[in-house]
């Protein structure tokens, strides 16, 4: 248990606007996704925290990547194309370690194939805020609580012909974080929500440079839903809808070696809030208090700053793995999000190992910024697959 020095709830109950300030951590407002306070704010932001190692290490590019228990997260429509009837992978990841000591990520994930065109998923992501000492605005203790949130998802993919299948994920969110504190004369609840994904996988098998190689391409919406709000009858908030779109080229250099080269780029499918002047009135930019299919489609299109800063929004995420002999693999990539849109940039590295059915891997992300709230973060991924081939 700590003293709560650096936010999350004393914020909250001393500022308005409330809730979206307790998914802030530190006096700089990093938010718990890692990004700075100039990123574009929603509520839930650990639902587009990486939760696996494979991808973790690969500068977080996974839409299109071969598949395993963990894409039910990247690209649910992948999981038509998983090997062996049942896969299962936990993962967890110690989080923002260098601004607190005890916050965390774990994720579980399930799929089963039932039979050759269709695969169902589930799956469990929960975030875990730590033990917090509560404190009125007069500095009196009120007690010790534990802020969280988590999702639960159902996912169903379908092969359609040989190279091609889509997805779709329903998802169910809960955010505690307030302890029912009043603030500015409503009481705070816990916040719900509804959502979906929308996924396609394209793979198709060929040969470049001589070699056997597979070109696969994925894209997936993720978050897809309704608002959530921390009171009755209180603002309502986006969740962070993102769009992702990947391309992934794996090389069979021979029985035992293989590279995969990975592409990733992602963007927030949510209004970008207008500059204001004294009066609250909207100098540039466009109104942002709108309906989720608006939002969506008003996002491509309603940056203050025109194209130049829409282009900023993206966020891209190259990465590579080696392979030997099915058995040994190394990683690394790089994600990269603009100074003015979150500023999340950082190398990451890692390692997995394969015995039987049962696989192991570890990332590392070394931030290339000084002083980042994400530098040295690690994360750990134990899967296993039963069904599949045991030998390469």
């Amino acid at each position: 248990m700590r003293v709560f020095t650096y936010r999350i709830i004393t914020y909250l109950l001393l500022s308005i606007p409330v809730p979206l300030l307790a998914q802030t951590i530190g006096t700089g407002g990093t938010n718990t996704n890692g990004s700075s306070s100039n990123a574009i704010t929603t509520a839930v932001p650990f639902l587009n925290i990486t939760p696996d190692s494979r991808s973790g290490a690969m500068g977080d590019a996974g839409v299109a990547i071969s598949p395993d228990a963990n894409a039910t997260y990247w690209n649910p429509s992948k999981l038509a194309f998983i090997e062996g009837r049942d896969n299962m992978s936990v993962a967890y990841s110690p989080w923002l370690r260098r601004l607190v000591s005890d916050v965390n990520l774990a994720y579980l994930s399930y799929a089963r194939k039932l039979d050759d065109r269709n695969t169902i998923g589930l799956s469990l992501r929960y975030f875990n805020l730590g033990a917090i000492q509560l404190v009125d605005a007069n500095q009196n203790d009120q007690g010790t609580y534990r802020p969280n949130e988590f999702s639960l998802d159902g996912s169903f993919a379908r092969k359609f012909g040989e190279n091609f299948s889509l997805g779709l994920t329903f998802r169910y969110i809960h955010s505690s974080l307030t302890n029912g504190a009043f603030v500015a004369g409503q009481q705070t609840k816990a916040g719900n929500a509804f959502a979906a994904d929308v996924s396609a996988f394209y793979r198709k098998p060929t040969q470049q440079f001589g070699k056997d190689a597979l070109l696969a391409f994925g894209v997936n919406i993720s978050n897809i839903g309704t608002k959530i709000s921390y009171t009755d009858g209180g603002q309502q908030y986006f969740l962070p809808t993102n769009l992702k779109l990947g391309a992934a080229n794996t090389w069979y250099l021979d029985s035992y070696n293989q590279v995969t080269l990975a592409f990733d780029i992602n963007k927030l499918l949510v209004p970008t809030p207008p500059v204001r002047n004294m009066e609250g009135n909207i100098v540039s930019g466009y109104d942002d208090n709108v309906s989720v299919p608006s939002g969506i489609i008003q996002s491509f299109a309603d940056a203050p700053g025109g194209f130049k800063e829409e282009i900023k929004e993206i966020s891209y995420a190259p990465g590579v793995e080696y392979g030997y002999n099915k058995q040994f693999f190394l990683r690394a990539g790089y994600f990269y999000e603009n100074p003015d849109k979150g500023n999340r940039q950082y190398v990451t590295m890692g390692a997995g190992f394969k015995y039987d059915i049962f696989n192991l891997d570890l990332a590392y992300l070394a931030a290339t910024q000084q002083r980042s709230a994400l530098a040295n973060t690690l994360r750990f991924t134990v899967s296993v697959n039963f069904g599949a081939n045991k030998k390469p």
